[in-house]
C-alpha cells in the first residue's frame, strides 16, 4: 500500500483513542484560516466556529478526522488532493 495510506491508517488507529482536541490549535498548526480549513477538510464554517468557541464539540467521524489532521496534516491534505 502507499505511504500516504499507511500514514493515514496509522493516524486513524491512533485517533480511535479520541484524545481531547483543541481545534483552533490544530488549525493554527496547519497554518490555515477558518475558511481555508473548513474548505480543505469539508467542514461547514459555522460548525468550525462553534467548535473553536467551545459551543459544540466534534464527535464521530469529525472527531476522528480532526485527530488524524492533528497528527498527520500533510498526509490528509495529500490524500484529499488526489480524491
Amino acid at each position: 500500500m502507499s505511504e500516504t495510506f499507511e500514514s493515514i491508517k496509522q493516524g486513524l488507529t491512533e485517533a480511535i483513542e479520541f484524545a481531547p482536541i483543541d481545534i483552533k490549535d490544530v488549525r493554527a498548526k496547519v497554518g490555515m484560516t477558518q475558511v481555508e480549513f473548513a474548505m480543505a477538510f469539508g467542514i461547514s464554517l459555522g460548525t468550525l466556529r462553534h467548535w473553536e468557541r467551545g459551543d459544540r464539540k466534534p464527535h464521530g467521524p469529525a472527531l476522528v478526522l480532526l485527530n488524524v489532521v492533528a497528527k498527520e496534516p500533510e498526509a490528509v491534505l495529500r490524500a484529499l488532493q488526489t480524491a
